[in-house]
């Protein structure tokens, strides 16, 4: 069980053991050596929290060591980046990330803290996330043509929030190419802003597909469309907002990095540790369930996808007319 930074997952003993016969013959230290703190842009409970503590029970099950999860939600995951981005590039302090802090921001925000490029070492893409448009049971509209025609009959009146870049873009490219005016509440990361859209308080959120499913299977949320470019295959009958006439879909990702100038063969034996434990069988299937599309690969292939994840991340946000926050 992956833990918080008020608690350690202990090392078995067995690790222990082979550890201490490995020092005896390498008098260098094997990373890792102690605990390993995850640090998280998001709330717990989030996408990316689960994803981290995925990620985190399989580090501390390979090396033995503890593994720490440090959220640190706020500033549009510029708080957890800017924490990493300033940490010993030792390998003891990393970030499990998506596309908001690591393509989103330099878009969204007009004072980014950190350079998502330059002050970070790209680790390993783990994979992408689909989205889904949740609405509240009671909301007066029941599919996305639903949605739309109430909207433009009451201008104003609808609400949707928005916990990270996704759900944010989404909603904004959502409301330019529908024509509609719908307001945009802000919350600091995609768990409070699901529990307002389950109680009522905004009418309809987006979020991923893995947060948002056993609240639409448990009645407490209704489906509307995937905003993402296919249909989940956990919700095969939820149609794409493609599909359904608006020209749009946008995917979320998850990934890890390390501060800027962490040596090599430790990025590289996170790397293989990503790539190996997530290729299991039993792991590819759990990302199935969590509805997660696995991309693994190399640290230059996430450095290359990033740029390119940056690049298009600007073209969304000035389609979508979104003005940069101070």
């Amino acid at each position: 069980m992956i833990i918080d930074r008020r608690r350690f997952l202990g090392a078995t003993a067995a690790f222990g053991i082979a550890g201490t016969a490995h020092a005896q013959t390498n008098p260098a230290p094997a990373y890792p050596s102690k605990p390993v703190t995850l640090f998280v842009p998001f709330t717990a409970g989030s996408g990316t929290d689960t994803m981290a503590r995925i990620f985190g029970e399989r580090l501390a099950a390979v090396s033995g060591q503890s593994v720490v999860v440090d959220n640190k939600p706020g500033a549009n995951g510029s708080l957890a980046a800017l924490a990493v981005a300033r940490a010993q590039p030792d390998g003891y302090a990393l970030m499990v990330t998506t596309n908001t802090s690591h393509a989103a921001n330099p878009s969204l925000l007009k004072n980014l803290p950190y350079d998502p490029v330059k002050d970070f070492e790209s680790v390993a893409l783990i994979g992408l996330a689909p989205f889904v448009l949740v609405a509240h049971p009671s909301a007066p509209f029941n599919d996305l043509a639903g949605l739309i025609a109430y909207a433009k009959a009451n201008p104003g009146k609808l609400s949707y929030g928005a916990g990270n870049s996704t759900a944010h873009v989404s909603g904004e490219s959502f409301k330019r190419i529908a024509g509609i005016d719908v307001l945009r509440v802000p919350y600091k990361s995609a768990p409070p802003a699901l529990n307002d859209t389950i109680s009522g308080v905004v009418h309809f959120t987006f979020i991923d597909v893995g947060t948002g499913l056993p609240h639409v299977k448990g009645g407490r949320l209704k489906a509307i469309a995937s905003s993402s470019s296919q249909r989940s295959p956990n919700m095969p009958d939820v149609p794409t907002m493609r599909e359904l006439g608006t020209d749009f879909d946008l995917d979320a990702w998850y990934a890890v990095f390390a501060p800027a100038k962490t040596p090599a063969p430790i990025v590289d034996r996170l790397n293989a540790i990503v790539r190996e434990e997530f290729s299991k069988p039993a792991m590819e299937q759990r990302m199935r369930d969590f509805n997660v599309i696995l991309k693994l690969g190399t640290p230059a292939d996430l450095a290359t996808f990033q740029k390119a994840e940056i690049d298009k991340w600007a073209r969304l946000v000035k389609a979508a007319g979104i003005e940069p926050e101070g």
